[in-house]
């Protein structure tokens, strides 16, 4: 059985852990394995929950036609049914349009032409004899501009040639970036002068017009900053949702246990169990200390002793320190020192007194010599 470890208070076999890291790229090994252990508590916290809930699948299909597993059914049903966010009002919506008005803008639109000289290979030579045929091209141009699209379809390498040039209605993003960022220094109507290199080759630029972006009527875009706003409220209740889950997990210890094959079982280890069985714990850990660990079972009594109350109570008092107290790697060692003992109460009780007790010190005895 592999090794487990304890999230949120799901214990979860670090063989599975291992595979989800794959889905959760990080900077660093660590903090893939954290997210992916994290995914995987969330998952087994829903799925528990829709089984709370008597829920069952029903799959669908997103808009590429992919059908949801039964497990991401589930989950969407638990989501669906117990989060509900309020729609925002037309106010909250307007104070978001007020106070980011460059989000609400149509982009701006380019009209541009260009000739294109390739290189007739990929040595530097050839590279430089494009420049030169464009650099021509600009020359003649300046004598004659309004020969650009007759130059283009005799000279240029790009299919553009057909409509002299034109590059048609253009979006930010639609040119290579050296192209576009030549484009923004000229005027309407102006020609480069100089040619731009592209991985293409060398560009003879025109900018025909320029379309200033314009901003959106507030009615237009209602519907999307509602939307939006609902998202994100949605998201930040749901995130909420699953931490209330996760703490009341953490407060029974390990609530649930995660199978190697991706199953959901009762914890095998709780905070309930723990309390409830404390009594009986105690009656048999005497004689089962002395023969497990007989230096643990004296430090024990000796502690117990000092502080002057029983054995039974010192120890009830540290596990109850303990369960207030622990954190995920604390119920981590306390799952590993359960796992594969014929007691799994007693093997955790002695893991707890172990972190708790320290080992005696070693004495020494100094001679002198004369």
């Amino acid at each position: 059985m592999s090794g487990v470890i304890v999230i949120d208070g799901v214990a979860l076999p670090e063989r599975l852990v291992a595979q989800e890291a794959q889905n959760h790229p990080a900077a660093t090994p660590e903090e893939a394995r954290t997210a992916a252990a994290h995914a995987l508590a969330i998952k087994a916290l829903l799925l528990d929950r829709a089984h709370q809930l008597g829920l069952t699948p029903r799959a669908e299909q997103d808009e590429d036609g992919r059908e949801e597993t039964p497990e991401e059914a589930l989950v969407r049903a638990v989501l669906d049914l117990e989060i509900e966010v309020e729609r925002p009002g037309e106010a909250e919506c307007q104070r978001v349009y007020d106070s980011a008005p460059e989000r609400f803008r149509t982009p701006p639109l380019t009209q541009a032409s260009h000739i294109l000289f390739a290189p007739k290979g990929d040595d530097e030579a050839a590279w430089q004899s494009a420049r030169d045929a464009a650099s021509a091209a600009i020359a003649e141009l300046a004598w004659h501009p309004h020969r650009f699209a007759d130059l283009a379809e005799t000279l240029s390498d790009c299919p553009s040639k057909g409509v002299g040039g034109s590059l048609g209605q253009l979006s930010p993003g639609d040119l290579a970036a050296e192209v576009e960022a030549g484009l923004d220094l000229l005027q309407d109507g102006e020609t480069a002068s100089e040619p731009v290199r592209s991985r293409f080759g060398w560009h003879v630029l025109r900018l025909d017009r320029r379309i200033e972006g314009r901003r959106l009527p507030f009615e237009h875009v209602l519907p999307r900053i509602a939307l939006h706003l609902e998202s994100r409220a949605w998201t930040a209740a749901a995130a909420r949702y699953v931490s209330g889950l996760a703490a009341e997990a953490r407060e029974c210890g390990v609530a649930l246990s995660v199978t190697e094959d991706g199953g959901v079982a009762p914890g095998a280890l709780s905070l309930g169990d723990l309390l409830n069985d404390q009594a009986a714990v105690t009656a048999r850990l005497e004689v089962w200390l002395d023969e497990a660990d007989p230096a643990l079972a004296v430090q024990a009594r000796q502690t117990a002793a000092t502080t002057g109350v029983s054995l039974a109570e010192f120890v009830q008092g540290e596990i109850s320190d303990f369960i207030r107290g622990a954190d995920d790697q604390g119920w981590t060692r306390l799952i590993s020192a359960a796992q594969g003992s014929d007691d799994p109460a007693l093997a955790c009780v002695r893991a707890i007194l172990k972190s708790k007790l320290k080992a005696p010190g070693r004495s020494y005895a100094i001679v002198r010599r004369h």
